[in-house]
């Protein structure tokens, strides 16, 4: 049973060298601490020029428990290891202490650390984080547990306490002050040294018994750590070691997202880092940052890109979904390059956060995803680029874990809870936590508003800000490096294009043939199915539903001359026929509109190059037909293609009122 215990924050009102000198005077006993019966050095170093001090002690405290219990155990007095490390450059102090006594049934470990406060550098902060771990303890563990929360309570209540003792007897002494440690500019640097410590070349982590990270190396680039959470860390570092004797152990920021995917797990981390450090194998992953070519169709018309950063530091991204043509991308480049190009940004991203951590000087391991829907319509909800968004979440999710730092949804219009319902079942719970939504026009002038968490400055105009950002027109291609280059520079726009519509002539999909007699189909990419008709030819698509609440949804292309489009529903078992495509199925049945059968969606005429989608909800069982018909006054044979989907009762649990056919609003400006 593991037990961990933290302490809150404390302030001293004194400046960190001070409470150094206070500190020092606690060995190797004091008065208020009866506990501790001595303290022996047993190793102690300086470096730089005096800046850097490690001392290890022993120190000998006395078991504070009843009589009875200490003779079954048979001990008086117990040993602990405790390690200090001094920085006075950087005014630190980290503590690290852990039992010697009865190691191999209990493992104590705690941290502390005095640092200065980081908004007032005369004062001085202290926390404190203790891990209890009793494996086995003669049938006593319950009442270590209590013993040893009983313990560390006092010890926290007491520690304030003897530092200001101590500090009133400085006073006393005439020491109410203590100078900043600053570099003896007559002593030489040794050869091997340096004078300053750059933040870019990572030192080594571990500390010299190679079981516990370096408290420096977590402050700058891992952030605070639970001694459990380290421990765990360093364990699956190891447990990477043994396992991938040919493969690049991942550095420690990478482990530590994969162990808080799994909630510190370490066997089940390690199952999910080496499925995927076989996928970036197998997809030459670490060379897609210098081997990606963006293509011209993305260059032109995807309306994302890298924007500065979040109040947090972190690299933001900015897509302008509303403005996305979902169809005209997949059918110009396809899901497989899609997916390709959210890879690269992704990469991109892990870059970033690696220069942010440099430049902001702590940690930033994630990133932050704006996505403005304004624009966003019934044709987004297009079922092929719906499904390429799951597969592209699905794999996101298992290769690039906690990456996301948080996403803020702008401009959310009432269509969107229908793509949130579909999407969100395939998004990680922890990382649903981080979505913030923005509904309606204005971003900024409500309650906890964009600039709560990007700077005022760097929000974009086309969201009210004053950042005018660099926007790309259609037909114009934004050169990739851009994106980077201006993340960390001081300009104030960076390059996000402006989305458009993408012509048809840039499609890559099969061109559809004219066939003569009945209506013929045949599969489009997988998903699509293209059919001809003559005038006055209808074609019926009959759909048996089960499922009462299931949701049937489609998408319509027209490619050549008018279409009629409706939808029917009836209570008769209706079966699918091709033998008379010149009349209705309902015709053939001796069927009467209005008794026998119901029109569920009005007839609409669909002109070419135009496209329809809807949903609508299967609220009973029955026979559901969706009906297309080339008008008889049309001059030629109709084209078009379509595709269906019905969405299943248990899966969708939104709210049916936005759920309206709709024509793409720009799909006339397509040539």
């Amino acid at each position: 049973m593991v037990q961990k215990y933290e302490s809150p924050v404390r302030i001293y009102k004194y400046p960190f060298e001070l409470v150094m000198a206070a500190y020092e005077r606690r060995f190797p006993t004091c008065p208020q601490m009866p506990i501790v019966l001595d303290c022996e050095v047993i190793d102690d170093a300086e470096t730089d020029n005096g800046a850097k001090r490690e001392t290890k002690r022993r120190c000998k405290l006395a078991v504070d428990a009843p009589y009875l219990f200490k003779k079954i155990i048979g001990i008086d007095v117990a040993y602990f290891i405790q390690t200090n490390f001094l920085d006075m450059k950087a005014r630190t102090l980290n503590i690290e202490a852990i039992n010697e006594t009865f190691s191999s049934r209990i493992e104590i470990f705690e941290k502390c650390r005095y640092y200065a406060h980081p908004e007032n550098p005369d004062w001085t902060c202290f926390d404190q984080v203790a891990t209890l771990d009793i494996k086995n303890f003669f049938g006593f563990e319950h009442s270590m547990e209590k013993m040893g929360m009983k313990q560390y309570s006092q010890t926290t209540q007491k520690g304030k306490e003897i530092i200001e003792f101590f500090i009133n007897e400085l006073k006393k002494e005439g020491i109410s002050h203590v100078d900043r440690w600053k570099e003896d500019e007559s002593a030489e640097p040794a050869a091997t040294s340096t004078t300053t410590v750059s933040i870019s070349s990572e030192k080594p982590p571990l500390t010299r018994d190679n079981s516990i990270l370096d408290a420096d190396y977590i402050a700058t680039y891992l952030g605070q750590l639970s001694p459990l959470q380290e421990s765990k860390l360093v364990q699956f570092r190891k447990k990477i070691e043994e396992t991938n004797h040919e493969r690049k152990v991942p550095d420690y920021q990478t482990l530590l997202r994969f162990l808080r995917a799994r909630d510190f797990s370490i066997d089940k981390a390690a199952t999910m880092l080496q499925e995927s450090l076989q996928w970036r194998e197998e997809h030459r992953i670490d060379d897609i940052l210098s081997e990606y070519k963006t293509p011209v169709v993305v260059e032109k018309y995807f309306p994302g890109g890298w924007h500065h950063h979040d109040n947090d530091g972190r690299p933001l991204y900015i897509l302008r979904l509303g403005n996305m043509d979902v169809k005209g991308l997949l059918k110009s480049v396809g899901e497989d390059e899609l997916l390709k190009l959210t890879l690269h940004i992704c990469e991109e991203g892990l870059k970033l956060m690696k220069e942010a951590t440099k430049l902001f000087g702590k940690p930033i391991w994630n990133w932050c995803l704006l996505v403005d829907l304004d624009g966003l319509s019934m044709r987004h909800l297009w079922r092929p680029g719906v499904k390429a968004l799951l597969r592209i979440i699905e794999t996101v999710e298992k290769n690039y874990p906690e990456t996301m730092g948080r996403v803020l949804i702008v401009r959310a219009p009432r269509v969107f809870p229908v793509l949130w319902t579909i999407v969100s079942a395939f998004i990680d719970e922890n990382t649903r936590s981080k979505f913030l939504f923005f509904g309606g026009p204005d971003c900024l002038h409500i309650e906890d508003g964009l600039e709560h968490y990007i700077p005022t400055e760097k929000i974009p105009s086309f969201l009210g800000g004053s950042c005018i950002p660099s926007i790309s027109t259609v037909g114009e291609a934004v050169p990739s490096k851009l994106y980077t280059r201006c993340f960390l520079s001081a300009c104030h726009c960076t390059m996000i294009h402006e989305g458009g519509l993408i012509p048809k002539h840039l499609y890559k999909s099969e061109s559809v043939e004219e066939h003569n007699g009945a209506p013929h189909s045949h599969e489009h990419h997988g998903l699509y199915k293209s059919v001809d008709l003559k005038p006055g030819q209808m074609f019926e698509l009959i759909i048996k539903n089960t499922d009462p609440k299931s949701v049937l949804t489609w998408d319509i292309d027209v490619l050549k001359n008018d279409i009629l489009f409706a939808l029917y529903r009836t209570d008769k078992d209706l079966e699918q026929s091709f033998n008379d495509s010149f009349s209705s199925v309902f015709d053939n049945a001796g069927m009467q509109e209005g008794v026998h059968y119901t029109r569920l969606e009005e007839k609409v005429r669909c002109k070419p190059k135009e496209g329809v989608q809807g949903s609508h909800e299967m609220a009973t069982a029955g026979t559901y037909v969706l009906q297309w018909m080339c008008p008889p006054s049309c001059d030629g044979p109709a084209q078009l293609m379509y595709f269906h989907e019905i969405l299943s009762s248990a899966n969708y649990k939104g709210s049916m009122t936005s759920l309206q056919s709709g024509f793409s609003s720009n799909s006339l400006q397509s040539r």
